[in-house]
């Protein structure tokens, strides 16, 4: 076979190859939609009842457990458990302060069926500190599995609840939320590799708040 005919097999080749992977790659667009599709597939299975803002925030906002109410907002659907307002002690974050929050938590991937991570059942539960300036929040971690797992950064979708919760140190009532998170709000890896996230977070406040 002359040298000719065997360079052109090779370009074919390697042209061959080439679609192959090229028809094989996700694009971040598909990506998207594939988390979209998922949130969309769970919300629906869940029996999950999204509500306005305009009605969250008609009714006080709150959302109905009883009817499995959630909210969306800022991309964040949202279901307020537990929320102490008006109880004896309890207290939100006002601008300019910052308060150190203990959280009992679990993280589930919707998008593959699994259970990430949690410390529902560990011995001691994760930190972070809250601040709040002028109204928006940030926050980081100072212990425990989250810190370990994806460094100090707090997923900004951890954040949206903040806006809307009065916290206690009683036991019995302390904030508690569902919240499914999209990638662009969650965790360095949710982002990297583009899956949604449902947490259950709650929130025992550890010290008296401070002014800054």
């Amino acid at each position: 076979m002359s040298r000719n005919k065997l360079g052109i097999i090779f370009v074919f080749a390697l042209f061959v190859m080439s679609f192959i992977s090229c028809d094989d790659t996700v694009t971040y667009s598909e990506m998207k939609e594939k988390e979209r599709e998922a949130v969309a597939d769970y919300i629906k299975s869940k029996g999950i009842n999204v509500i306005s803002y305009e009605e969250f925030v008609a009714n006080d906002s709150t959302t109905d457990v009883t009817k499995n109410e959630y909210v969306e907002v800022d991309d964040v659907y949202m279901q307020i458990i537990r929320n102490p307002k008006g109880e004896e002690g309890s207290f939100r974050i006002e601008d300019d302060t910052n308060c150190d929050m203990l959280v009992r938590y679990y993280e589930y991937n919707i998008q593959d069926g699994d259970t990430i991570s949690g410390n529902l059942f560990s011995a001691e539960p994760d930190e972070m500190r809250i601040e709040n300036y002028s109204g928006s929040y940030r926050a980081t971690f100072t212990s425990g599995m989250m810190l370990a797992m994806y460094k100090e950064n707090v997923p900004t979708g951890w954040l949206v609840p903040l806006r809307f919760l009065h916290f206690t140190r009683s036991q019995s009532n302390l904030s508690k939320v569902n919240i499914i998170v999209p990638h662009t709000k969650g965790t360095s890896n949710a982002m990297m590799y583009v899956y949604p996230c449902l947490y259950q977070i709650t929130y025992h406040p550890s010290n008296v708040i401070n002014v800054k």
